[in-house]
């Protein structure tokens, strides 16, 4: 069973930072791309940052361009986003995302975090 726990979302001044994680456990053979996404009230589920396996290539939505970091600890199975000069557009859920290959699987699935809430206050 592999299953992705985010940690790190909470309630912050615009202006301010918070910095997520999700760690990824069970029974992990190898993790390819990891990404956050994160979801508004009455939107649709965008894609904010993502990190590939290997290389470690990164890619932004345009409106975290500067703002964000997103980076990754193989060894830990753990990615990261750090974000930064936060305003009350990036209030949202935000879910963690990985394609990620178990032991014994023919193929890798993409699973999904629980989410963890992000609110700017302004």
């Amino acid at each position: 069973q592999v299953q992705l726990v985010e940690s790190g979302g909470g309630l912050v001044q615009a202006g301010g930072s918070l910095r997520l994680s999700c760690a990824a456990s069970g029974s992990i053979f190898s993790i390819n791309a990891m990404g956050w996404y994160r979801q508004a009230p009455g939107k649709q589920r965008e894609l904010v940052a993502a990190i590939t396996g290997g290389l470690s290539s990164t890619n932004y939505a345009d409106s975290v361009k500067g703002r964000f970091t997103i980076s990754r600890d193989n060894a830990k199975n753990t990615v990261y986003l750090q974000m930064n000069s936060l305003n009350a557009a990036d209030t949202a859920v935000y879910y963690c995302n990985a394609d990620i290959l178990a032991w014994g699987a023919v193929r890798q699935y993409n699973y999904w975090g629980q989410g963890t809430q992000v609110t700017v206050s302004s």
